[in-house]
Formats: structure tokens, C-alpha cells, sequence
């Protein structure tokens, strides 16, 4: 792999993980830590820190569960064999399927919608600053379609690609968690910008996520028709 390869992959990560911490779901998680954050508004480094343990917390979880999937599978020889012959001939319908769900053409019955154990986030919420790592790894857990489309059809994927099941996960959840430290400088700084903020994520995720959609389709098909029915030289 090139150094230009390798940096369009971990930026690739880096987008995948953006665009879904502006998902719906991902963002009412979001909005919840930044009110944890929040909480303490007098003491921007106490804002700063928190933030900066829930992407640990985020990053840890996903980078847990692409090493499950990674090393699980390359570790079994036929398995390993049969992802390096035909991996670019299953990443290409993986693409068209995820790029659906992300236009919401599908909707996927067997993914949760985001919810999580409210006994367990209020202890979390009450437990200071050290609590914010836990609550991220909690909320990085809180799967709806369009974020598990993301994860484990466009990063994992991603990962077993290049064979790495830290870098790709650790970058990806770091750009779950980007907003949350941003708006904990925003919220020391200047609470009455948060509004327009919010506003301004939504505006963004819903044609990020329709420009992401599009190009996870056509990459998909290209590839199909490439590496699986080998219509093109």
C-alpha cells in the first residue's frame, strides 16, 4: 500500500465516523454527552478532558469490535484464503447495500434503534468526569441502521482490506466523538451558539449522508461489475 493510499483510507475512516456521529441516532447520543459536558461550564479544560475521554470510550469499543471481526476471521485459514481471492467481488454489493440503507431505500428490521439502558446512562451521567469514557464506549454500542451500515459495512471492510483492526476503528471513532469535543469548547465559550450549531448539523448530515449514499452505490456497482461479472478490462 502507498503512503497516498494509506492516507485516503485513514481519512475515509475519519469521514465514515464524521458522518455518523451527524446520523440521527448517533446524534441524539452525541447531544446527550454534550449536556453531560455541559454541566460544568465554568471550566473549559473540565469541558476539553471530558470530551476528549468520551472518544477514548467511542474508539476503544469500535476498535474492540473490528479486532473481534478482523482477527476472528483472517485467523481462520480457508476464511483468510477466501476474503483475499474475493474480497473485491463481496465489497462491491456490500457498497450498493450499505449506500441503500444510507438513502434509506432500506431499512433493515434486525438493527436497534439507538436506545440505551437509562438506569445505566444516569449512573454514568452522575459519576463526574471520569464518567465520560464509559458513557462514550456505552453510546458507541447504541447501533441504529445507518450507523451499522457505516461500522460494519463500510469500516470493517475497510479494516480487513488493509489488515488493520486498530488504526481504521481508533480513527473512525474518533471522528464519532469530533462534534462532542467541539461543542465542549462551544458550550465554555459560548452556550448561545449551540442552537444555530445543532441546526447546522442537521442541514449538513442529511446531504452528506445522501453524497455518501450516491458515491457508496456507484463505487458498489463499479466494483460489481468489475471484480464480479468481470465486464471490464
Amino acid at each position: 500500500m502507498t503512503s497516498g493510499e494509506a492516507a485516503l483510507s485513514v481519512v475515509s475512516a475519519l469521514w465514515l465516523g464524521l458522518l455518523t456521529s451527524i446520523s440521527p441516532c448517533p446524534l441524539a447520543t452525541n447531544i446527550t454527552a454534550i449536556s453531560y459536558l455541559g454541566r460544568r461550564v465554568d471550566s473549559p479544560g473540565h469541558a476539553l478532558g471530558g470530551g476528549l475521554l468520551y472518544a477514548v470510550g467511542r474508539s476503544a469499543v469500535y476498535v474492540a469490535l473490528a479486532t473481534l471481526f478482523v482477527m476472528g476471521l483472517l485467523s481462520v485459514p480457508r476464511v483468510s484464503r477466501f476474503l483475499q481471492q474475493y474480497m473485491n467481488q463481496i465489497l462491491g454489493p456490500v457498497l450498493v447495500v450499505t449506500g441503500a440503507i444510507l438513502l434509506e431505500w432500506l431499512r433493515p428490521a434486525w438493527v436497534g434503534r439507538g436506545r440505551t439502558t437509562e438506569r445505566l446512562r444516569r449512573r454514568l451521567e452522575s459519576s463526574g468526569l471520569w464518567g465520560a469514557a464509559p458513557l462514550g464506549a456505552l453510546f458507541a454500542l447504541s447501533f441504529c441502521p445507518a450507523s451499522a451500515a457505516l461500522f460494519f459495512g463500510s469500516l470493517v471492510p475497510l479494516a480487513l482490506r488493509f489488515d488493520s483492526p486498530v488504526l481504521y476503528p481508533a480513527v473512525y471513532g474518533a471522528g464519532t466523538a469530533l462534534p462532542v469535543v467541539a461543542f465542549a469548547f462551544v458550550i465554555a465559550f459560548g452556550a448561545r451558539f449551540l442552537g444555530k450549531a445543532f441546526n447546522r448539523l442537521t442541514q449538513v448530515e442529511s446531504w452528506a449522508r445522501r453524497l455518501t449514499g450516491f458515491a457508496f452505490i456507484g463505487v458498489g456497482v463499479y466494483m460489481t461489475v468489475a471484480y464480479t461479472f468481470r465486464l471490464l478490462g
